[in-house]
């Protein structure tokens, strides 16, 4: 015997199955989208090692801009060094939170500046090009290139007024021309929009600041 349902009855039926066939298709697509993931930079990428080696570097800077700020009387120096901390306060914090979105510790075993070996060689005398060796760039201090030493670091906690502003204006020129290197190597490799977007603004901003502060120089 076969069972005839009305006409309406029917109708729901069948809409009631669209909906279900919708929601399994819903279901699958949400559960593909959850199991593959975002997909993320690798602890040995160069976004990571920028990330990471721009951080130690951004926060020296930070660490001798306060100092100056605390040991000269000149208003326009004192300006620049506080702007020079914010600002490489900050981007240290977006780099911070990259690795942590990352799930990528915030240090690596991986040697400073190894990231840079895939280059092309085209960053001045810190670029070391496809296979070259990560602690060739490194001082013979085992620091980074532009980084300030300890006994450097103390010289400017005593000096004050001129002899500060000149020793600071030295390290952090230098400082800068380092900074700036690592960032056009960042713009080259990384394959993130965020690090190639940051590192150009690195690179551009460090460089306005290099020609003020070489011009600051002059004047003392």
């Amino acid at each position: 015997m076969t069972l005839s349902l009305p006409t309406w009855q029917k109708r729901v039926l069948l809409i009631l199955s669209g909906i279900a066939v919708l929601a399994l298709f819903a279901l699958a697509f949400s559960a593909g989208r959850v199991s593959a993931g975002p997909s993320y930079p690798n602890t040995t990428s160069a976004d990571a090692g920028f990330a990471r080696d721009m951080q130690v570097h951004h926060n020296q800077a930070v660490e001798m801009s306060m100092i100056v700020r605390d040991n000269v009387t000149d208003e326009t120096l004192r300006t620049i060094a506080y702007d020079i901390a914010l600002t490489q306060q900050q981007q240290a914090g977006q780099m911070y939170a990259w690795l942590e979105e990352w799930t990528l510790d915030q240090s690596s075993s991986q040697p400073r500046m190894e990231w840079m070996a895939g280059g092309s060689g085209d960053h001045g005398d810190m670029a070391m090009g496809a296979g070259a060796d990560a602690g060739s760039m490194l001082t013979s201090e085992g620091l980074m290139p532009g980084m300030a030493t300890g006994v450097q670091l103390d010289e400017l906690r005593s000096a004050r007024g001129e002899d500060a502003a000149r020793l600071y204006l030295e390290l952090m020129i230098n400082h800068h021309e380092a900074g700036v290197e690592m960032a056009a190597a960042g713009v080259e490799l990384a394959d993130t929009e965020q690090v190639r977007t940051l590192a150009t603004k690195i690179q551009s901003g460090q460089q306005a600041e290099i020609t003020l502060m070489r011009s600051l120089l002059e004047d003392l």
